[in-house]
């Protein structure tokens, strides 16, 4: 592949809900543009762009994916970007690559969540977008209905291009409302015709309203559209595209993907109106000085490149895309990572076509390109000519919402599992392995139960390692509800030296848990001689590790030694340890020991019409609903709810409102746990010791 300038180069993510064809339509792309030589199909794991084993398995998108393609002297960077909300980092990954978005929505008369995601997404980012019509050849597909939903949900800003000439439920061509032509699919050819007279009015109608939307976007169009006067193609190009650079105007697009049909005249109209590289504004950085700067694309300006995702290749090794925002990288360049400080050597510099990667000698500002083998580079990092050192902002990747806990599943590979887990989280932002310092569990967090699976079966594929995932053990802690008092008396003779220590402690209960541990010494008259007592605290505080019930550490317990007796030969720091500890368990079982369990605040954000169903569904997890607000459109519930029923909430949220909740937990205290629930779990804990 040539080298292609900023303003012939499009960079454009595919993006929407899950299953509306956009892998199918990424892979006739390739196809017509002559990339490949057939057209694969998901059904048949031949796709370029779903090549994962995951993927083939599952028949879904699971990671973002690069498609180049060249289409008459100008380049069209597709990112096939997942539609499945498990893998919301990779869209994010994929919007960092682009300079627009086309949305993919099925011909079936709704705007499915995932598309409304995406618009709401290029909204709040300032990315153009357009969206397309796909799949009108299926039965009941209706056009009409879903450009009239989409107008509905986005107002004026939703402007048809094109519309589909269908006969008997058939799609048998389309109508390009700029130029006002008919291009009928002939077989494998096209052939321009005039507007077939059944569909003249209604392309008139969209033209009345495309013509009006370019003029809407520049002051001398609208001078001459307000004066009667006609405008030319020329002159609606011109609007259009100047209202979709500014996110005013979203075309609509029409094609079936999977026969192959309408797909060539959509890479017409990307290259005709969708942004190209050149003309994006510019990116904002920092200098070396921590101050803002404005990159703009520049193929003169120093060298500098954003890395958007890793790919860990047990064959090729670790492999960085990136964007080129400035300047040109070649193959052998030394550069510089701005995040570390370190050098780099660009020694494998390539376009990624799906899984295969292609040499290439040097990509150019706008470009998007693959560097193999960088020593000290993740995710997210700048790269830059040593000359001219600057730093792009972190990515705002979605935060993990599940957690489950992992190892291995069979003895003696947990090294290698983590192993392999770490080198996935370089690949993935959106998951993260964290140590439970406390159970000891190895957790991990991701986005969805479909997520975690997903990165435990790579393990399998990609390092030959197989792990195990299972819920969290719960960090429940023990208190006692009264005060008592109890001795611990330790006295050993086994010939020589014996072993004495005696010691009367009171244990309390902390008022309102403002501490977890207190130790007061209230002895006098050298009953227990001065240098034992810190033995004696330290007795109890290794004594409060493990409570009595089920084994979890002790909180809020006041301990106060008020009494005891030594021996002036056997007595040591030991053997008063040891009675601290006797004290302790003596004590705590006398006074009326409880299991705490941790409450966490939820943040629910929610459509009101699902206001119902979750606030019932929290009441069921044992919650408390502390308060709701409206808050930008949507409702906000507020609610604390025990960690042991939130393990899975994220799923069940996502099913409950069709993926359009969200939550946010935060740790708020701990409280007692239901009698009920408490002997099972102390139950529990005692099978798991003997084990």
């Amino acid at each position: 592949m040539k080298v292609y300038h900023p303003q012939d180069i499009f960079n454009i993510a595919v993006v929407g809900h899950g299953g509306e064809g956009k892998t199918t339509l990424v892979e006739a792309m390739l196809y017509d543009s002559g990339a490949t030589e057939r057209m694969g199909r998901v059904e048949d794991g031949n796709t370029v762009t779903d090549y994962d084993g995951e993927e083939i398995k599952r028949q879904i998108s699971i990671g973002l994916a690069l498609a180049p393609v060249e289409w008459k002297n100008k380049k069209i960077n597709l990112i096939d970007a997942p539609g499945y909300f498990d893998f919301e980092g990779e869209a994010v990954a994929a919007y960092e690559l682009c300079d627009s978005a086309l949305i993919v929505l099925s011909a079936n008369g709704t705007v499915p969540v995932g598309a409304q995601k995406a618009y709401d997404y290029c909204s709040r980012h300032a990315i153009p977008r357009a969206f397309l019509v796909n799949q009108v050849d299926k039965e009941h597909a209706d056009y009409v209905k879903t450009v009239a939903a989409l107008g509905t949900k986005y107002t004026s800003s939703i402007t048809a291009v094109q519309m589909p000439i269908m006969k008997d439920g058939k799609f048998e061509g389309i109508v390009d409302i700029i130029g006002m032509k008919a291009y009928l699919f002939d077989g494998q050819n096209v052939k321009e015709a005039d507007i077939p007279a059944e569909c003249s009015a209604d392309a008139e109608g969209l033209r009345e309203a495309l013509v009006e939307n370019a003029a809407g976007n520049d002051e001398e169009l609208m001078e001459k559209f307000f004066d009667g006067q006609e405008l030319s193609t020329d002159d609606i190009l011109k609007g259009l595209r100047a209202g979709i650079l500014q996110g005013n105007i979203a075309p609509v697009f029409v094609s079936a993907a999977a026969p192959n049909a309408g797909v060539r005249e959509l890479m017409d109209e990307i290259i005709a109106l969708m942004p190209n590289a050149a003309e994006m504004p510019g990116t904002e950085a920092l200098d070396a000085s921590g101050n803002s700067v404005t990159l703009k694309i520049d193929t003169s300006a120093p060298f500098t490149a954003h890395v958007l995702k890793t790919i860990a290749d047990p064959f090729v090794g670790k492999l960085s895309i990136i964007k080129i925002v400035q300047g040109t990288l070649k193959s052998d360049m030394s550069i510089t990572n701005a995040n570390t400080g370190k050098p780099e050597k660009c020694s494998g510099l390539g376009i990624m076509r799906g899984k295969k990667l292609i040499n290439i000698g040097e990509l150019e500002a706008g470009d998007i390109g693959a560097v193999a083998k960088l020593q000290h580079t993740a995710t997210g990092d700048t790269l830059c000519s040593t000359s001219c050192v600057v730093k792009f902002p972190p990515l705002a990747f979605p935060e993990p919402c599940i957690c489950l806990a992992v190892g291995a599943k069979k003895k003696g590979e947990e090294e290698k599992v983590f192993s392999g887990l770490h080198r996935l989280e370089d690949e993935d932002p959106t998951f993260k392995l964290v140590k439970d310092t406390e159970t000891g569990d190895m957790l991990a967090n991701g986005m969805g139960e479909m997520h975690l699976e997903v990165i435990n079966n790579k393990l399998k594929s990609k390092f030959n390692v197989e792990g195990e995932l299972h819920d969290p053990r719960i960090p429940y802690r023990e208190a006692i509800k009264k005060a008592v008092k109890a001795q611990g008396k330790h006295k050993k003779q086994s010939g020589g030296h014996g072993q004495y220590g005696d010691v009367w402690i009171e244990f309390s209960p902390v008022p309102d848990g403002l501490a977890d541990f207190i130790f007061e010494d209230k002895i006098v008259g050298g009953v227990v001689p001065r240098q034992y007592i810190p033995a004696v605290e330290k007795g109890l505080k290794e004594s409060i590790q493990k409570g009595v019930l089920a084994g979890y550490p002790v909180v809020g317990l006041k301990c106060t030694l008020y009494d005891g007796s030594y021996h002036t030969v056997d007595s040591s720091e030991m053997a008063f340890k040891v009675a601290a500890n006797l004290a302790f368990k003596k004590g705590i079982a006398e006074a009326n020991p409880i299991l705490l369990e941790p409450i966490m605040k939820v943040v629910v954000t929610i459509p009101d019409e699902y206001m119902g169903d979750i606030i019932g569904d929290l009441n069921r997890r044992r919650g408390r609903i502390l308060g709701m607000n409206p808050e930008g459109g949507l409702q906000e519930v507020t609610a604390e709810v025990p960690l042991s029923e939130l393990f899975k909430y994220a799923t069940d949220l996502r099913s409950m409102t069709q993926a359009r909740g969200t939550f946010k937990q935060t740790f708020e205290r701990y409280e007692e746990v239901p009698a009920q629930m408490a002997g099972k779990i102390i139950e529990q804990a005692k099978k798991d010791m003997e084990e």
